[in-house]
């Protein structure tokens, strides 16, 4: 089967990112994890000291930074400059940092420009908000997955559960809400599907059906090409 590009965008919880981890290992594709590229950014950043918001600091740094994707076993190993830094990137301080670096167009634009390179040659997955209408508009395959807001409360609320995260669902529900919205009306690259995307509505879904069903679209998208 010809190798291609794959786009998964929607709004938060709505299960695109365990959907894309899971689909990528099963067709032998490398899953482009963008939050980690923006936290390998942000240790980049830390390592060097950096003022994030001094363009010029910023600039000569991402000319002396080079973030990869590999595939192994246990998943995604993300490499900054030759080195495995998938556990070092984990940490709160990355996380906070990785938010506010990738709001920075001059980042973003760099990692965008990564992420088409790792594509080059196709067989990627790629999950986010504008995947298929900014990164990659011209993948050969587009979803865009959504799911009942409260359905996707719950989700989230059952993912800070399970890390030990005390949370009001209410709060989440609030949060998600206010998230889409952003999401939507934001000036650059809003979230919105592609016009050649393909609808899943992942409400009543496992994560197992919602693979499923994402390999049969893409191998009757294949094979019509």
């Amino acid at each position: 089967m010809k190798k291609i590009i794959v786009a998964i965008d929607g709004p938060a919880a709505s299960g695109k990112s365990s959907t894309a981890r899971r689909l990528a290992r099963s067709l032998g594709y490398v899953y482009i994890d963008s939050g980690a590229m923006y936290r390998a950014c942000a240790l980049a950043a830390i390592r060097a000291q950096l003022d994030i918001y001094n363009t010029t600091e910023i600039l000569h740094m991402l000319s002396l930074t080079d973030i990869r994707l590999e595939q192994s076993e246990a998943g995604n190993k993300v490499i900054l400059n030759g080195e495995d830094v998938s556990e070092a990137i984990r940490s709160e301080e990355i996380s906070r940092l990785a938010s506010d670096i990738s709001a920075i167009p001059i980042v973003r634009d760099r990692m965008v420009e990564l992420q088409r390179q790792m594509a080059l040659e196709g067989g990627v997955v790629m999950d986010g908000r504008d995947i298929g209408t900014v990164v990659f508009p011209q993948a050969e395959v587009k979803f865009f997955m959504i799911a009942d807001v409260c359905e996707r409360a719950k989700r989230r609320f059952k993912e800070l559960q399970d890390k030990g995260i005390e949370a009001d669902i209410e709060i989440v529900l609030s949060e998600l809400r206010t998230r889409d919205e952003n999401d939507t009306n934001r000036k650059v690259a809003p979230l919105k599907p592609a016009p050649d995307s393909i609808l899943i509505d992942t409400s009543h879904l496992s994560l197992d059906e919602q693979v499923a069903i994402l390999r049969q679209h893409i191998k009757q998208r294949v094979e019509r090409q």
